[in-house]
Order: C-alpha cells, then structure tokens, then sequence
C-alpha cells in the first residue's frame, strides 16, 4: 500500500512533456529527385543559387524540424521541370550553410518533410 501511495505521490508532481516535432523518416538522397542533387551540391560549394531566396534563413514556422535558434535553418529551392515559378520542392539545411548537419526535403511546400541521408 505504501507503494501505491508513493508513486501516486510521485506521478501527482511529475509533469511529462512531449518532443517539440516527431522524429522525421529518413529518404536516401538516392530516392530524391535528381534536382535535390545537383542543390545539394551547391549547397556544399556555396552556389551560386538560381533563385535570390536561396540561402536565406528558414523560420520553421510550422514546427515540424527540430527546435533551433533562429538563423539555424536555410531554405533551397530544388527546380521542378516545367515549372514557371519556384515550385513546392526545397532542401533545409541546418547548421552551417555549406556544411549543414542536417538536410531535410520537402516536396510539398513545408507540411511535410524527410531528412536527407547523403550517403545512400
């Protein structure tokens, strides 16, 4: 009975809190698009992007990346053939921009996202 006692005692003044984002599936950069190739390669040499919003900060507004201090995140557009503007596709770098610690890909304008395993 003291048992019980003590861990209704404890769980009354633990508080649990959930993860900010859920864990994001991983997609082989094998998988993508080729255009998320050749941006991730201009992302490692530092450009230059065809598109003046390449390179600047992303404000992860949706939650869906990892929590991170401002400026963390930058925003690349991976080209869609045929389309006339920047299209839905992007690549989200974290970290450093010509090395990020992190890639992650969106294909549908930022609801959803996979990160980027370069080696596969």
């Amino acid at each position: 009975m003291r048992t019980l006692v003590a861990a209704l005692a404890l769980a009354a003044t633990t508080t649990l809190t959930a993860p900010a984002y859920a864990a994001l599936p991983t997609c082989a950069l094998s998988s993508l698009p080729s255009q998320a190739s050749d941006t991730l390669r201009l992302i490692h040499s530092g450009g230059p992007f065809p598109y003046r919003q390449d390179g600047t900060v992303f404000q992860n507004r949706e939650a869906l990346l990892p929590q991170q201090s401002s400026g963390y995140y930058h925003e690349y557009t991976v080209k869609t053939p045929g389309s006339s503007d920047r299209g839905a596709r992007r690549l989200v770098g974290g970290g450093a921009k010509t090395t990020p610690a992190h890639v992650y890909y969106t294909a549908d304008h930022y609801a959803s996202f996979c990160e980027v395993d370069e080696n596969r």
